[in-house]
């Protein structure tokens, strides 16, 4: 044999290898593709929002006041053709929605409403709906806004002044502008949001951002008449439409406590539903949808998905009620996207858009600003589908059945706790950490669950779970190996 053909075998035994591994070891490119966008020719399109529209465009807002409308948005190859201007001029848009022939746009110093009177494909008509809350030009004063929920209402949150005070008139504060446009006061403590939708239920939800009193990322359920956390808006609730709605203000929470124990002594006060630990799950949470699409979007429906900016990733998160109070897990799902992710979207037909910018903070994806989509592409992954609380320790179930030896091997797991200071300075590093004791794993007859009974549970921190030996009955390793699930609270008997 000639050194010539030699290499050639070798070459080709190697490149076998190199194919049986792809196959036993699937990634997220072969679950959930991503289709980018090409935007057209000059234009800075750094996403704050979507909107799906009656006649099959897909609007999307950018920060620099644009709203482009984009034709036949689920088509296999998104060209810059299929992009129209429908309205510029605005500021920093970062939440749209339709109703009754308008598109409603939550910018940052008021919510307007827009609409094509002639039919030419751009707006003509602009309103302005509600501005009773204030800025002065600060770079951080964001103004997120959701969809209309079921009375018709819109919620926006108000990111502080600086990110730190509440300078202005209702920053720090969660507000809802009705059908009538009308504006309630609705939730004081917000810091720094990064997104607002829909979960379970039809109940709110927003991320704030790390920094003061908020020792990570979180995602928050927002309530009337309750405090999430910061009380630099405290001030505003001397304001008569805040003390009609809200009553008297909160106590002030003590710096240096922790969250649940702060929940303890302030009836107001709703701790993080989930904390997304930081540096692990991203450092910048912000756009937040909901799977409501019945298995259109792949195994998953009835979570919710939340993007990182600054990680360029969407996670996914799963929620539970215990006690009366909504916590869950949250799991890494699909990286690689182009930018750093804000605004995400889920579609009925089972498509998720995302968009966004690396202005500012960076991100992992290295283009300026990213319009993408991302959708199920028919095979299930095998992964953790959901972790459950449960009185003495958790609930795992999965996409797929499992090999019964090996998720039956408390070996296979390993769990380690800890928590964040809840304090006035900026941020925190993990704290009280703990190694809770894998006493067993009790595989379900279907193959499809598993209950760890854990010694050692720690109320009030994350519980980061590592099950690197399971394996699907196929021999697949799990997609994404690791949990985080905030126990706020732990299950009764």
């Amino acid at each position: 044999m000639s050194r010539f053909s030699h290499c050639g075998l070798v070459l080709s035994l190697l490149l076998g290898m190199g194919a049986a591994l792809r196959a036993a070891d699937p990634t997220e490119d072969d679950y959930y593709p991503i289709s980018r966008f090409e935007v057209p020719a000059g234009v800075v399109l750094e996403a704050g929002a979507f909107c799906l529209m009656p006649d099959g465009k897909m609007a999307v807002s950018s920060r620099r006041g644009e709203i482009w409308m984009i034709r036949d948005p689920f088509s296999k190859e998104v060209k810059a053709t299929q992009f129209q201007r429908f309205a510029h001029g605005l500021h920093e848009v970062l939440g749209l929605a339709e109703r009754d022939g308008w598109l409603y746009v939550v910018q940052r110093c008021d919510v307007s409403r827009l609409k094509d009177k002639n039919g030419d494909g751009e707006a003509d008509l602009y309103e302005i709906v509600n501005d009773e809350f204030e800025l002065n030009g600060d770079y951080h004063e964001y103004t997120f806004g959701s969809k209309f929920d079921k009375q018709g209402d819109l919620w926006l949150v108000l990111c502080l002044t600086g990110s730190f005070s509440s300078a202005d008139k209702y920053r720090g504060w969660c507000l809802r502008v009705n059908a009538d446009g009308t504006m309630v006061p609705t939730t004081s403590g917000i810091r720094s949001p990064g997104g607002i939708g829909f979960g379970p239920n039809d109940d709110v939800f927003y991320t704030d951002n790390q920094g003061p009193w908020n020792g990570t990322c979180e995602l928050k359920q927002l309530l009337p008449g309750k405090f999430v956390g910061h009380p630099g808006g405290f001030p505003w609730y001397d304001e008569p439409k805040a003390k009609a709605a809200m009553g008297t203000k909160p106590r002030e929470p003590e710096s240096g406590s922790r969250f649940h124990v702060e929940a303890e002594k302030i009836p107001e006060y709703l701790p993080p539903v989930v904390m997304f630990p930081y540096a692990k799950m991203g450092n910048s949470s912000s756009g937040v949808t909901y799977d409501n699409t019945a298995g259109r979007f792949g195994p998953f429906a009835g979570q919710m998905f939340v993007a990182d900016q600054s990680f360029s990733t969407v996670m996914r998160v799963t929620l539970e009620k215990v006690n009366g109070r909504y916590q869950g897990a949250c799991y890494n799902f699909r990286a690689g996207f182009g930018s750093g992710n804000v605004p995400i979207e889920m579609t009925p037909s089972g498509s998720m858009f995302v968009g966004g910018t690396n202005r500012g903070w960076g991100s992992r994806g290295q283009k300026p600003f990213a319009v993408e989509r991302m959708d199920w592409s028919g095979k299930v992954p095998f992964e953790i589908h959901e972790m459950k609380a449960r009185p003495d320790g958790f609930e795992l179930t999965f996409t797929e059945p499992v090999n019964a030896a090996a998720a039956g091997d408390v070996q296979s797991y390993k769990l380690n706790t800890y928590t964040y200071i809840y304090q006035s300075s900026y941020g925190s590093p993990e704290v009280d950490h703990s190694d809770p004791t894998i006493e067993s794993a009790t595989v379900a007859a279907d193959g499809k669950s598993v209950k760890l009974k854990i010694n050692g549970l720690q109320k009030g921190h994350v519980h980061e779970l590592h099950a690197a030996g399971v394996k699907s009955a196929a021999g697949l390793p799990l997609l994404h190996q690791e949990a985080f699930y905030t126990l706020m609270q732990i299950p009764q008997e």
